[in-house]
C-alpha cells in the first residue's frame, strides 16, 4: 500500500525546518521530497504544515500486563504511547509472573503480538523474581527476543550479583539497565530528603541512595566492559559520576525523565500520592545538573518511566501510595512547552533525545526519517495550546500532577510501519 503524508515540515540539521512530503510503502519510507504527483497513492494524509518527526522511542515504560491489568494493559499502554507520539517502547519486567524464564517471557511476547498498537521491546530481568541473587538464563532469553536485562523497580543490592550479571551480559553482547537504589540507605523514605520532607513530616530519601549504587556499578562496568545504562537519573552526584565515567571510557549511557527536568521537591505543596515517584523529585540544583547533563551529552536521552497505577491506590498519602507517574501521553508536550518554547532547548535537540539517541544507543531500528528506514512517523501540532486532560488519556492510569497544565505539541497522527495507529480526529 502506498501512503502519502503531504505538506509537512521536518527538522533538518542546524535546527532548520523544510517543507516536504513523505511516501510510505510496505512498512518503509520510500521517498522524501516535494513532488510525487506522478505516483498514485492508495491513501493520502494532509499534515497541514505541521511538524513531522520520526516516531518517538521510549526505552522505559511499565505496561503492567500480565499481573496488574487494573493499572494498565499492553493494549491501553501502547495506545497511550501512540497518543503521545511514540512508535517504539521498551517494557519493564516487573510483572506477575516475572518473565524470568523462556516460557514466561514468551507468554508476555504473545500478548504483545496480539494487542500492541506500537512496537514493544520487552526487557527480561537480571535475576529470578527480580529480588533474588540467582541470575536468569540470559542466553536463552536473548534467543527468544529479550531487548536487554533489568530489575527496574528495585536495585541489585549485591555487588557480586551485579558483577556476574554484567560479565554474562557482556558475553552475550546485551545491555544491562539499572534502577539504582541502595536499600540500606532508604530508611523508609518516600520523597527527597530536604526542607520540604521536613515541612510535610515525611521520611526523606537521600541522594546517595541513587548515586552511591551508580558509582559502584560504574566501577563494575569498567571491569566487565558491559554496556551499562542508568535509568531515570535524578541527582547532581549521579550526573557527576556518570560524566567522569564517560570521560574515563566506560561504556555507560543514561536517561532522564520529563518530570525530573521540570519539577522539584519545592513544587510539592501537599501530602498526596500523585507527587510520589521513584526516584523522587529532587532539589533545584539537581534539576539544573540534569539539564546540564543533557546539554553536554552526559545524559543521552529522555525516557518517560510511564508507571500507571489504580486511581484509589494513588489518591492517598505518600506513606500509603505506590511510587509512580504516567508520562507516555504528556512527555513531548511538556518538554516542547517548557524547554523549546522558552528557548532552552532546540527542537532538533528534543527530537534527538526522544527519538534518535534512544534508538542509537540500543541499536534499535527506529528514530530516523530516512529512505529505506521503518515508516514510523509522528505529526505534531506545535501551535495550538491545550490543557493536559486526564479524562482524555488512553492509559488506564491518570496519576500525574501535570493535569491542567497548558501545553503545546499535541500529537495529531502516529504511524507505525506506515499504518495509522493514532489520529486525534478519531
Amino acid at each position: 500500500m502506498k501512503t502519502l503524508i503531504k505538506n509537512g515540515k521536518i527538522v533538518t540539521k542546524n535546527n532548520q525546518t523544510t517543507t516536504c512530503d513523505l511516501w510510505l510503502e510496505d512498512g518503509i519510507i520510500a521517498g522524501i521530497g516535494k513532488d510525487f504527483s506522478t505516483i498514485t497513492f492508495d491513501q493520502e494524509y494532509d499534515a497541514k504544515n505541521q511538524l513531522i518527526t520520526p516516531g518517538l522511542v521510549d526505552v522505559h515504560v511499565h505496561l503492567r500486563e500480565p499481573g496488574f491489568t487494573y493499572k494498565e494493559t499492553i493494549k491501553d499502554g501502547t495506545k497511550a504511547a501512540a497518543r503521545g507520539g511514540y512508535t517504539t517502547v521498551c517494557a519493564m519486567p516487573n510483572l506477575n509472573p516475572v518473565p524470568d524464564t523462556v516460557e514466561k517471557f514468551e507468554q508476555v511476547k504473545a500478548i504483545i503480538e496480539r494487542d500492541a498498537v506500537v512496537k514493544v521491546l520487552q526487557y527480561a530481568p537480571i535475576t529470578e523474581e527480580l529480588r533474588s541473587e540467582r541470575l536468569t538464563d540470559q542466553k536463552g532469553l536473548k534467543a527468544v527476543g529479550a531487548f536487554a536485562f533489568t530489575n527496574d523497580g528495585v536495585g541489585v543490592q549485591s555487588a557480586g550479583t551485579m558483577y556476574l550479571a554484567m560479565k554474562e551480559a557482556a558475553k552475550n553482547k546485551m545491555a544491562l539497565v539499572a534502577h539504582t537504589e541502595d536499600e540500606s540507605l532508604l530508611f523508609g523514605g518516600v520523597m527527597h530528603k530536604g526542607e520540604i520532607s521536613e515541612k510535610l513530616q515525611l521520611p526523606g530519601i537521600l541522594s546517595a541512595t541513587e548515586s552511591s549504587q551508580i558509582a559502584r556499578d560504574l566501577i563494575l562496568a569498567e571491569e566487565t566492559g558491559v554496556h551499562y545504562h542508568v535509568c531515570h537519573v535524578s541527582t547532581k552526584e549521579s550526573v557527576r559520576v556518570i560524566r567522569e565515567a564517560k570521560q574515563a571510557g566506560v561504556h555507560v549511557t543514561a536517561e532522564v525523565s520529563p518530570h525530573h527536568l521540570i519539577l522539584i521537591d519545592e513544587n510539592i505543596t501537599e501530602d498526596h500520592g500523585y507527587w510520589k515517584m521513584n526516584p523522587p523529585l529532587r532539589a533545584n540544583e539537581d534539576r539544573q545538573a540534569l539539564i546540564e547533563g543533557l546539554l553536554d551529552g552526559t545524559i543521552d536521552c529522555i525516557a518517560t518511566d510511564h508507571a500507571p497505577h489504580g486511581f484509589e491506590e494513588k489518591n492517598q498519602s505518600f506513606l500509603k501510595s505506590p511510587f509512580g507517574i504516567v508520562g507516555s501521553e504528556t512527555a513531548f508536550q511538556l518538554i516542547y512547552t517548557h524547554f523549546v518554547e522558552t528557548g532552552k532547548f532546540t527542537l532538533e535537540q528534543v527530537i534527538n533525545w526522544m527519538a534518535v539517541k534512544p534508538a542509537e544507543i540500543f541499536g534499535i531500528k527506529a528514530g530516523t526519517l530516512m529512505i529505506g528506514q521503518p515508516a514510523d512517523v509522528t505529526i505534531f501540532d506545535l501551535e495550538n495550546e491545550e490543557k493536559i486532560d486526564d479524562e482524555k488519556f488512553a492509559s488506564l492510569g491518570v496519576n500525574t500532577p501535570f493535569t491542567g497544565w497548558p501545553v503545546k505539541g499535541t500529537t495529531l497522527m502516529t504511524f507505525v510501519d506506515g499504518q495509522l495507529v493514532y489520529n486525534k480526529e478519531d
